[in-house]
């Protein structure tokens, strides 16, 4: 253990738990597993408490068991056939929907839904970068890649991200076109 620091489990879990959880959510989509990857990396934290030194270790740590923990459950998914995201929308559309606009804009629910589309190790960057703030070395460190392909993960998956946002959203974003007519017409 570092100097002067000593891991308490229940401060950990105060301060992580939210960050943790949000995490599983963004990448799995779907609460009940959220919950259950949750609990499941802090029973692992409470295994290796001692292997923790210090604030920053643990966050990390956390961080990437956290993820690791969500991309082996949607791998399982995947291997029992199941398709996550076909499911959510058929049994969860309406009650996932209505969650989001209590929480945030339509439009924001309407991108967490377009993010859960993408594969999984872009989805991965794109939540670390944007949602917990890392740079694309944390990134890499927490995911244990190289930096280039952290970084081909972000690019590819805003790509793809703005691709399917320009033919999914279209009534959160002003026409060009017509907004360029507009303004020719008024003068500007």
């Amino acid at each position: 253990m570092a100097h002067g620091w000593q891991a308490d489990f229940e401060q950990l879990v105060d301060s992580h738990q939210s960050m943790v959880f949000s995490l599983a959510w963004r990448m799995t989509g779907d609460r009940g597993l959220a919950e259950e990857i949750a609990q499941d990396v802090f029973l692992e934290l409470d295994r290796n408490l001692g292997r923790i030194e210090s604030a920053d270790h643990a966050c990390f740590w956390l961080r990437r068991v956290a993820m690791n923990r969500s991309t082996d459950a949607l791998r399982r998914r995947k291997v029992r056939g199941v398709d996550l995201w076909v499911e959510m929308d058929e049994s969860h559309g309406a009650q996932a929907s209505s969650q989001s606009d209590d929480k945030g804009s339509p439009l924001g629910a309407r991108l967490e839904q377009l993010m859960a589309t993408l594969p999984e190790p872009q989805r991965a960057a794109l939540v670390l970068r944007y949602q917990e703030d890392l740079t694309p070395e944390e990134i890499a460190a927490t995911l244990d890649a190289p930096l280039a392909t952290v970084k081909s993960h972000l690019q590819r998956g805003l790509k793809l991200l703005r691709a399917k946002a320009q033919t999914h959203l279209k009534e959160f974003v002003r026409d060009e076109k017509f907004v360029g007519s507009k303004e020719q017409v008024n003068g500007f």
